[in-house]
């Protein structure tokens, strides 16, 4: 499934999202985080070790609630599969993410005995409220 360029522009604007996947007690686990996409996945930056990195198995079912930066009563809600998490890129891409949520060239917070991993995830279903 193609995100639109409504969805897509949301994604590229400094919007913040939550993803929610199900945690082992069967509850929602529920993490707010920076947003991406290629247009088809939406892209997830994390740390390898953290929570939703160790639930975001590949096909897991997730959902992730992206909100308007200038009105949160806008909002995407996009219902989709985890297709993949890998390392490739992932040290480069949260440089970028750093740019568009901070403002700087280089993610400050990056430490030498963390990896990071990016999250695909492959929409299913998408709810707008734009």
């Amino acid at each position: 499934m193609k995100l639109d360029d409504g969805v897509v522009s949301l994604i590229n604007d400094k919007s913040f999202a939550y993803i929610s996947l199900i945690d082992a007690d069967g509850f929602p686990h529920v993490t707010p985080v920076w947003v991406d996409t290629d247009g088809k996945n939406v892209i997830i930056n994390t740390a390898e070790g953290r929570k939703k990195q160790k639930l975001a198995k590949k096909g897991s079912a997730v959902t992730v609630t992206i909100t308007n930066p200038s009105n949160p009563y806008k909002y995407v809600m996009i219902k989709g599969k985890i297709k993949e998490q890998t390392g490739t890129q992932a040290e480069e891409h949260i440089d970028k993410m750093a740019s568009k949520y901070m403002g700087v060239k280089k993610y400050p917070k990056s430490s030498p005995d963390e990896r990071r991993v990016l999250i695909y995830i492959e929409p299913v279903n998408v709810i707008k409220n734009l």
